[in-house]
This record gives C-alpha cells, structure tokens and sequence, in this order.
C-alpha cells in the first residue's frame, strides 16, 4: 500500500475543527487557499500576539489516520479534520520524518516538514482526556507529541482524498523534529 491522502480540510475562519472538502488547493509559500492560517508569516493568534511578523512555519498540518485509530481503541472518537489538520494521512510514520523532508502529494503539491504540532489546551476542550493521549510525558520528563506535524507549501497544486504521497528524505545527518 503506498502512502496517500485519507480527507483534506480548511476553514476560513480560526475554529478549532476544519472541514472536510473534495479538494484544497496549497498555495506555494503560504498555505491553504481560504485557511484562516494562510499566508507567509504566522496566524495562529497565540504567536500573532507575540510576535506578528515571525515566518509561518505551520501554514499545513498533517496528522495520520492511524493516530484517530490509536485514539477510538482508547475511547476517543475523533473524525478527520477534528482536530484542526488540513491533511489526514495513511500509510506514512509522520511522527518519524525528519526536519526537511519533502512530501510529494498528488501530481504537483510538495509540503516541507517543519516540525511538530505543539498540543494545546483547546483539544481537552474539545474532548475531555484528548490532551494526555496527544502529550504523553515520559518518566524522564520528555515530552511526546502526537498531534500530527506541521510544514510549509515549496510547490502549489491540489490535494484531494486518495492523493498518493511520496516520501523525499533530507540529505543525512537527519534532524529530528521538534514542536513550532
């Protein structure tokens, strides 16, 4: 099975949850054409407030499908576009990818990985015991973020479900990816 887009989303507007569409349309360098988190530099309002003209490093957020698996097993009913991406995935370990690395999505969208999705406190209210199974804490205080990860459009083009996803690895040394 190779790796493919499961539903894609936006939402012109700054709610939590994002719809469910046919098909978005990634705007190189800034996003989803008619997300409220398009453009080139931030737009999630906690770091507009904080600094306005940072780079969008989260103009896309991919989760993968098998993490809402993960989630209904553990009492959790939890829909593609839920929890805010724009891209529900399957068949690929986005968790794992390294900073850099290129998803080749349909015939011309490329997202580069930037990072990962910082969990807030909006997914306990969304759906109370959500927040720890998406943040788990090791014993050693590490934290492990599993809310999907983020990147930025370096080529425009449609995405729609069924959509296959080529993975483009960065030149090593790889560099683990980190919350942005």
């Amino acid at each position: 099975m190779h790796p493919s887009v499961v539903a894609v989303h936006s939402n012109r507007v700054h709610e939590f949850s994002k719809k469910t569409r046919t098909e978005i349309v990634l705007l190189k360098g800034l996003g989803i054409e008619d997300d409220a988190h398009c453009g080139a530099t931030v737009k999630h309002r906690s770091r507009v407030a904080k600094d306005p003209t940072q780079p969008n490093l989260r103009q896309v957020h991919l989760i993968h499908s098998e993490l809402l698996d993960q989630l209904k097993v553990n009492g959790h009913v939890v829909t593609p576009g839920a929890l805010g991406e724009n891209i529900t995935t399957k068949g690929i370990e986005l968790l794992r990818l390294p900073v850099g690395t290129q998803l080749h999505i349909g015939s011309n969208a490329v997202v580069t990985v930037t990072g990962l999705r910082n969990p807030c406190g909006q997914i306990e209210n969304f759906q109370a015991g959500l927040f720890s199974e998406v943040l788990e804490k090791k014993a050693d205080g590490t934290l492990i973020r599993k809310a999907g990860i983020m990147g930025v459009v370096t080529e425009g083009g449609a995405v729609k479900s069924g959509d296959e996803i080529r993975v483009v690895l960065p030149p090593e040394p790889h560099r683990q990816l980190n919350w942005v």
